[in-house]
């Protein structure tokens, strides 16, 4: 088990290379959709966040039931085969289970879309970026496009690929599947508005499932300066995606910025041309170590 679970990694990083499941076989699809069946912004603050905690709860459970229920299928599955070939078998049965609770390559190839966007039109990046953030994208300039792109792509390294891959180090399937799940309800009920109490519960869960991930995910991205890191990670309002974000603003010796909320690395360069690949280039290689360090992870916990 211990190096099955490294292996498996391995594989779903290599699988995510080749795109992502169909809409009705994907997972994180699956819980969206379970996720918009409640509407509980009519309910009185109280009531609201018990029947949004129940629910989240109710969702988690299922999630984490199938998991546990895929898992140990597969290897009760393959029990009778060999040693070896039961190893490989296993690690590529629950590597391709694992996959589509990660996400690079779709994260990566949609930050860049909005650098080709932008080579044709301003409107167009703007519509582009509108698929990634939850922000008013029609008033943004060029830079302000740049930037938010940028971040999002630092924030999402954490919630789409080093998240899931350390809780899967920590509780397998099961763990990867809670940790997206959570993350789910919280892009869908987690704000500030007349979702506020149902999505409190959905919120603070993400909260402290991503506590960890989302400075693991800093620290492989490497800024020149952890001294500043979390200085700058406080600025945010969010306990989490700050640590990120600061972490590539300062690995780039880039600004970046939400109009209003918040200003990171202030003393860095404007975003330029270019800046998006490079970037993703550096988000490539965190992707890389951070995987090789939650592998000697996994190893450890399971040795």
């Amino acid at each position: 088990m211990s190096l099955m679970l490294p292996l498996a990694m391995l594989v779903a990083l290599m699988v995510d290379r080749i795109g992502e499941p169909p809409v009705w076989a994907h997972p994180v699809v699956g819980m969206g959709r379970y996720l918009g069946l409640f509407k509980l912004t009519k309910l009185p603050p109280a009531l609201g966040f018990v029947a949004g905690a129940l629910a989240w709860l109710v969702g988690a459970a299922m999630v984490a039931f199938i998991a546990l229920w895929l898992e140990g299928w597969v290897l009760l599955l393959l029990q009778p085969w060999h040693s070896p070939l039961r190893l490989v078998g296993t690690a590529l049965a629950v590597g391709l289970l694992l996959k589509p609770l990660l996400a690079w390559r779709m994260l990566a190839n949609e930050a860049l879309a909005v650098e080709t966007e932008l080579s044709r039109s301003l409107d167009a990046a703007r519509v582009r970026l509108s698929r990634l953030v939850s922000r008013d994208t029609s008033v943004l300039s060029e830079t302000d496009v740049r930037e938010a792109a940028i971040e999002t792509l630092a924030e999402n390294l954490n919630d789409s690929v080093i998240a899931p891959l350390f809780w899967f180090a920590i509780a397998g399937l099961p763990g990867a599947a809670i940790y997206r799940f959570a993350n789910t309800a919280d892009a869908m009920w987690g704000y500030r508005d007349e979702r506020e109490w149902c999505g409190k519960w959905a919120a603070r869960a993400d909260d402290l499932l991503s506590w960890l991930p989302a400075r693991l995910t800093a620290l492989v991205l490497m800024p020149p300066s952890f001294g500043r890191l979390p200085r700058e990670a406080r600025r945010t309002p969010s306990p989490n995606s700050g640590w990120p974000m600061a972490a590539m603003a300062l690995r780039l010796g880039r600004r970046l910025s939400k109009p209003g909320v918040y200003m990171l690395n202030a003393e860095g360069e404007p975003v330029q041309t270019g800046d998006l690949n490079a970037a993703r280039d550096v988000a490539q290689q965190a992707v890389t170590v951070g995987a090789a360090l939650i592998v000697a992870l996994a190893w450890a916990l399971r040795t």
